[in-house]
């Protein structure tokens, strides 16, 4: 038996720097989560993740994330992907040295 499709926004990093992306309706890759694209039809889901994939000179490892809707657009249902929101890691760069400044 199957699960029921749960919502999803497209993620991947950008090619160039590395840096984890969204995809957002208008075709766009984001660094912020909340302006992905939340998708709650698994079809639909499907398109976008080929759309994305095929984006080769771009982004990188194109996947669907669980997401729920928020005040302020898609928020991350999993302790990974809350964690891929803050930037790297090992050191202030990225999105932790732009919240810094």
């Amino acid at each position: 038996m199957s699960r029921r499709f749960t919502p999803k926004v497209v993620t991947a990093n950008r090619l160039r720097e590395g840096d984890v992306v969204y995809l957002t309706t208008d075709d766009r890759w984001s660094p912020v989560h909340h302006e992905a694209e939340l998708i709650e039809d698994e079809a639909h889901a499907q398109m976008r993740l080929l759309h994305a994939a095929a984006q080769k000179l771009l982004v990188v490892g194109a996947y669907l994330a669980d997401a729920k809707p928020g005040a302020n657009g898609p928020e991350p249902t999993h302790f990974r992907e809350e964690f891929r929101t803050r930037g790297p890691s090992n050191y202030n760069h990225g999105k932790q040295a732009d919240l810094a400044s």
